[in-house]
């Protein structure tokens, strides 16, 4: 059986259906693949929320479908496809709505969750996103299902026959040391903060890990508009100073602030607010690195050093850098060197260490994860870089991190 084939014959007949997305995942509950536009706040939800877990918990005893509810009303559901030694993957199909929901039971729902202490800009991305989801009944659902096990494993189900149910208001495990996640919220912010100073455009992650670990400023009060525009001013401050440090000129950076603050107190409401502090932060982070471009770099040069400072995570060689900027490489090589002062291997390793303490401030993956997101060859490898690089071992920079947190 070509499972791919009925997968994607699968697909093609759901997208008649309308926003019915479909999200591929390994065994170990790794995505893979996914054709939702709103991957990355959804799918976000479908794991702070406790569906992943679930779904891999349920695969320990059994590879059936399983429908996995929440309290803010979306529903998935997961069906596994086989292998000789277990599973292969898991393909999950949704969120859908079973009925239409009122933004007051979508907030009601999503109270369930307060103590997550997730981020205001991030559940207003969420609420937008849920609201763009297709209503499908439940006996149409567990059809849908039903047909993707069969494309899965060649395995016919009835509608009731192996089909499990989940709901999960509440799976996501609570840690009660708060003054720990003060900690962690504050090495975050730090993290994204120093992308500021250095106009660091490969932000996307400590943004979204920041997003995630902060709620804004807690300021608690009826009017949830004005305790949004609190947080986003005080972002944009921090931002701004940041910004400052990195180079910008006061004059500047303070008008730019002056005015994304004007435009947060313009807003009528969350989902015009929640779009500003994105683009502000894209903006000064643009800005900054613009003006720390060095203008005696020659045209080729800057942009091999922009093309380094993109893709930390990649294998980068010079002959990939000679190719990208039109000259030979032993040009390149010697020209890089005698503009920088580093040769280009050196380069991508200073480069991939900054990414690397970003990652040790404002993370919780182990020493292995990182060398291998940098593409290190081994994590001695990568200790060994970042102590010549550093002056200190992955674990005392990121000891010392937290214990500044403190």
């Amino acid at each position: 059986m070509d499972v791919m084939q009925n997968i994607a014959l699968f697909r093609e007949m759901m997208h008649c259906e309308g926003a019915l997305y479909l999200w591929q995942f390994d065994a170990d509950g790794r995505l893979l693949s996914s054709d939702c536009p709103d991957e990355t706040v959804l799918g976000t939800a479908f794991s702070v929320f406790g569906c992943k877990d679930a779904m891999l918990e349920h695969l320990k005893t059994r590879a059936t479908p399983v429908v996995l509810g929440t309290s803010l009303g979306t529903v998935w559901g997961a069906v596994f496809e086989p292998s000789n030694t277990g599973v292969r993957h898991a393909w999950v199909l949704g969120p859908v709505l079973y009925s239409e929901l009122s933004m007051r039971q979508m907030e009601q729902g999503y109270a369930l969750y307060n103590r997550l202490e997730l981020s205001l800009a991030w559940k207003n991305q969420l609420m937008r996103a849920v609201q763009r989801l297709p209503c499908v009944p439940s006996s149409v659902f567990f059809r849908y299902l039903s047909m993707l096990h069969y494309c899965a494993s060649g395995e016919h189900l009835t509608l009731t026959q192996s089909i499990s149910t989940a709901m999960l208001p509440e799976l996501v495990p609570i840690q009660p040391n708060k003054t720990t996640d003060r900690h962690k919220v504050y090495a975050a912010e730090r993290a994204l903060l120093d992308m500021v100073r250095n106009g660091d455009l490969n932000y996307a992650e400590a943004l979204q890990t920041s997003s995630l670990l902060s709620s804004g400023v807690p300021v608690q009060g009826r009017d949830p508009l004005r305790q949004a525009k609190t947080s986003v001013t005080v972002f944009c401050t921090l931002v701004c100073r940041a910004a400052i440090e990195g180079g910008l000129s006061p004059d500047a950076a303070y008008s730019l602030g002056d005015a994304y603050i004007q435009s947060c107190e313009d807003a009528d409401d969350l989902g015009e607010l929640a779009k500003l502090p994105l683009s502000m932060y894209d903006d000064f982070i643009r800005r900054v690195h613009k003006c720390r471009t060095n203008p005696a770099y020659s045209k080729a040069v800057q942009q091999c050093v922009d093309y380094i400072e993109l893709h930390p995570a990649g294998r980068i060689r010079a002959a990939d850098l000679a190719a990208l900027a039109g000259y030979g490489e032993y040009y390149i090589t010697r020209r890089f060197k005698q503009e920088t002062g580093y040769s280009i291997n050196d380069y991508i390793k200073f480069v991939k260490i900054e990414r690397a303490k970003v990652l040790l401030a404002s993370t919780d993956r182990s020493l292995q994860q990182i060398a291998d997101a940098l593409g290190f060859a081994t994590r001695s490898y990568f200790s060994q870089s970042f102590k010549q690089v550093v002056g200190q071992s992955p674990a005392e920079y990121r000891a010392a991190v937290q214990g500044t947190a403190k």
